[in-house]
């Protein structure tokens, strides 16, 4: 097993445990950060400063933030440049486990209120982090596996960014757009031609799957 997956990719510069450590304790507070502050623009919307309020009513940023696609993104950097699949787990593990609790515990006690069934969606998507992440970081590889898992991830962003069916197809924001196109370049193969292949795949992934699962986090 362990050789048919270091044929998919293999872990390129060792790092020592200290700044294995560092790493992790940094997507940490990266996550803390950015659940506070996602909750913090939901909560206080409203009475945001004038400069922030304008950004966020044109772009609808605190809808955007709480959507799942830009955290399916960072989650996939996270993974891929991670130094082992291993390490990805945790690393991507610890980011959710910071920003899902930063962003209940202000919800819970600052905002005064407790959402409880979005809740245990992003409890349930913590746990399975790890597994996911573990997945991930091979899609960086260089084989036909790590081809299609890249495809895969793609056509599950793809359903997170975009609505579509016979007859229309929109994007939910510019931003989803933009993290979409960030993720093609995250994922891109070494040639064009791979490239082009990996996305055409992930397009037919992404009907296929919105066929099986009609429904998409939002």
């Amino acid at each position: 097993m362990i050789k048919f997956l270091n044929d998919i990719r293999n872990v390129e510069k060792p790092i020592s445990n200290n700044r294995k450590i560092i790493n992790t304790i940094a997507v940490l507070f990266l996550g803390i950060a950015l659940g506070t502050f996602s909750k913090f623009l939901d909560f206080r919307q409203a009475e945001l400063p004038s400069g922030l309020m304008a950004i966020d009513a044109a772009l609808d940023v605190h809808n955007f933030l709480g959507r799942f696609a830009i955290w399916v993104l960072i989650a996939l950097c996270i993974s891929i440049y991670s130094n082992s699949a291993i390490r990805a787990s945790i690393n991507v593990f610890a980011f959710f486990i910071g920003m899902v609790a930063s962003y209940y515990l202000y919800s819970n006690y600052i905002a005064g209120f407790f959402p409880r069934s979005y809740a245990v969606i992003w409890f349930g998507f913590t746990a399975v982090s790890p597994l996911l992440s573990f997945a991930c970081w091979y899609a960086r590889g260089k084989s036909k596996l790590a081809l299609i898992l890249s495809a895969l991830i793609l056509a599950v962003l793809f359903n997170m960014c975009f609505v579509y069916g016979c007859w229309y197809f929109n994007a939910k924001s510019v931003l989803e757009v933009i993290v979409f196109i960030i993720g093609l370049i995250v994922l891109r193969r070494d040639t064009l031609r791979s490239s082009a292949l990996m996305g055409t795949i992930s397009i037919v992934l992404a009907v296929l799957l919105d066929m099986v699962i009609p429904f998409h986090f939002g």
